[in-house]
């Protein structure tokens, strides 16, 4: 068997992670396979770069300007497509097609050409939309028909609405692949059968994490930050705004007890200029070890995310032996139950704060179910799902 994962990355950003992961356990098992990226440079044995930084810079700037999101990057399609032919895969295993990485049209054709095997791993909402990743916080579900005037093309398209250009040519690109789609959730794979890819196979794979780094880790993180003593509360994100729930945590700051403490991790200057002083910014850690060691150190991960296909923080938090409450939003309320953590309507914040304070007064859950519940994601398991299924098809 020969396997071939096209994503943006290569071993950075979570979804890079996620194909250097599968990579190895491909290796593993003895099936040869490749990652056609991007974005960065990578080391990684396995991994083809397929274009320089600055052919995706330069697309992304044509396609904002002529409104064309996914259907530019030619060169870069004509080198995948000429590496696939090299390869000769059994299977293609897409992830990120969305970072002006390849033009979907043109490979599409080629995999339906070819009649090659395709697994597709959706990352968020975008395959089935005209532009956007996510819709939930503006309440759109034009997706479900046919995209058309879309509110959110400004952040993709500066002068042109496309959006049902876009919409009819990405349905008509996918129609007649030998697809199956993955998800990271169930929240959504129920999205997938509501949009025009209903009629195909879905299968949910849960993403994991390294367990051998997120576990009980003890640091002297309250000591360095003045936090004995207090009722610490933690937020983590990369990309801080309203998705993530930046104002909530800015609210909780003036409704908390004076004897809590808000700490939030992958801020940056212009998040800290939004801040209150009474919460604690870490821009960034050195490693996920230091990161294991944070979420260690605090009482609860609150998680007030009001879009999220998954919410892997939140299994990252448990592994280490922190209870965790979240808003019901996307994908989010899967990484928790009843013995690990609670769900709070999207949006409430006196649910959150009252939950907050009830996890960290009454502690109602004990470090022991935090951590058995987060065996559930152990990566092994969770990308073993991958081979199998790739197992499955060649059989």
């Amino acid at each position: 068997m020969n396997v071939v994962q096209i994503n943006a990355t290569c071993g950075v950003g979570s979804i890079g992670k996620i194909c250097v992961s599968v990579s190895k356990l491909l290796s593993k098992n003895g099936i040869h396979n490749i990652i056609l990226y991007s974005i960065k440079y990578s080391g990684y044995p396995n991994g083809i770069k397929i274009c320089r930084d600055i052919y995706v810079r330069l697309h992304a700037l044509y396609s904002r300007i002529l409104g064309n999101y996914g259907f530019t990057s030619y060169l870069a399609t004509k080198k995948i497509i000429r590496t696939l032919d090299q390869l000769n895969p059994d299977i293609v295993h897409l992830h990120n097609l969305h970072s002006h990485n390849c033009n979907i049209g043109k490979l599409f054709d080629y995999l339906r050409r070819k009649q090659i095997k395709v697994f597709w791993t959706f990352h968020d909402c975008w395959a089935f939309t005209a532009y956007c990743p996510y819709y939930t916080m503006v309440k759109c579900d034009y997706w479900k028909t046919e995209c058309h005037d879309c509110c959110q093309r400004k952040y993709y398209s500066w002068f042109f609405d496309r959006s049902r250009l876009l919409y009819r040519k990405k349905k008509e690109s996918i129609t007649g692949l030998d697809l199956t789609i993955i998800t990271p959730s169930q929240w959504l794979a129920s999205q997938v059968k509501m949009s025009f890819l209903k009629d195909y196979p879905v299968k949910v794979i849960n993403n994991g994490i390294d367990l051998t780094v997120f576990k009980p880790t003890e640091s002297d993180f309250r000591n360095r930050y003045e936090l004995v003593g207090k009722k610490v509360v933690l937020g983590i994100a990369f990309g801080w705004g309203m998705r993530k729930g930046l104002d909530v945590f800015i609210e909780l700051s003036k409704r908390l007890p004076k004897n809590y403490r808000i700490v939030l991790v992958g801020t940056d200057d212009c998040v800290d200029a939004m801040l209150p002083i009474n919460i604690i910014s870490i821009h960034r850690t050195q490693n996920q070890t230091e990161l294991a060691e944070i979420y260690t150190a605090v009482d609860v991960f609150a998680n007030p995310t009001r879009e999220e296909v998954f919410g892997l923080v939140n299994v990252e938090s448990l592994a280490c032996g922190t209870p965790v409450v979240t808003f019901k939003s996307g994908g989010s309320p899967e990484c928790i139950d009843e013995t690990c953590g609670s769900v709070v309507p999207c949006d409430d914040i006196d649910a959150m704060e009252i939950e907050i304070c009830r996890i960290c007064e009454d502690t109602p859950y004990s470090k022991e179910a935090c951590i058995a519940h987060s065996k559930n994601f152990d990566m092994n398991a969770r990308f073993q799902e991958y081979v199998d299924l790739y197992k499955g098809y060649a059989k």
